[in-house]
């Protein structure tokens, strides 16, 4: 008897690590595939992807090998096996499918510089027509499925009450200048309004107290000057960050979590 329980551990112990090590792969290829590509830092941050990829690797490594372990067996028929374990693959590559398709939709698209905040731009925030006019209307910048996250200056227009109606919809939660590409300029052209945007760390209200002097202790850590006019706050859907740059170049110098 306990030979028979051996064998039947060993064997179930050989299928998981077999379809532990195949999970692993794909997964890290998908992820790495995309994180190379769209979602370096700090886009991976901002887009709060690590939920997602969390969730991914829960249901198809985690998951989908322990069920493995659970219906492997040696006295199984082999059909009844494959039966069993092809299902069980079909669900974590549904679940994968799923969870890339959410991570490609939201891929950063651009880091957008508008009034008074970077922001970061996913793919699921421009509309098919807004994606159609930046094509006829701003080639240059339009964007397209290959593009990689570009830094850019996102204006409002000039024209007065197409100003007030995009502030307008902004205001009630629709869409804003960020998700116009039709609109967005060099990101070097936009240097001169966003030197007069950075500010001294503790006069952002954009953070709370706790972390304005989180802020400050990292930037006197990286040997940068919490009290000078150099940082803006970034945003995502994810947690806040803090670009510093320099004050006279606007060179971007560090990019710090506010958490």
């Amino acid at each position: 008897m306990s030979v028979i329980t051996s064998s039947s551990l060993r064997f179930r112990l050989k299928a998981f690590g077999l379809h532990l090590l195949a999970s692993a792969c794909v997964l890290t290829l998908v992820l790495g595939s995309l994180y190379l590509g769209w979602y370096r830092w700090p886009g991976w941050y901002l887009a709060d992807a690590a939920t997602v990829a969390m969730v991914l690797a829960g249901v198809d490594v985690a998951l989908g090998t322990a069920m493995t372990l659970v219906i492997a067996s040696p006295v199984k028929p082999r059909p009844e096996l494959r039966r069993d374990i092809g299902i069980i693959v079909a669900l974590q590559l549904a679940a994968l499918v799923y969870g890339s398709a959410s991570l490609w939709n939201g891929r950063p698209m651009y880091y957008a510089f508008s009034e008074n905040l970077l922001q970061l731009v996913q793919a699921y925030d421009i509309e098919p027509a807004e994606r159609s006019l930046a094509r006829a209307q701003n080639p240059q910048l339009a964007p397209h499925w290959y593009n990689l996250p570009r830094w850019i200056w996102a204006p409002l227009p000039e024209d007065a009450q197409e100003r007030e109606r995009i502030m307008a919809s902004a205001v009630t939660g629709g869409s804003d200048v960020i998700g116009m590409p039709r609109y967005f300029k060099p990101w070097e052209q936009g240097l001169a309004a966003l030197r007069a945007q950075l500010k001294p760390v503790d006069t952002l209200r954009f953070f709370s107290s706790a972390e304005q002097k989180r802020l400050a202790q990292r930037m006197r850590s990286a040997g940068l000057d919490p009290a000078q006019s150099n940082a803006i706050p970034f945003t995502g859907r994810g947690p806040r960050l803090l670009a510093v740059f320099d004050p006279g170049s606007v060179k971007l110098l560090a990019i710090f979590k506010a958490q």
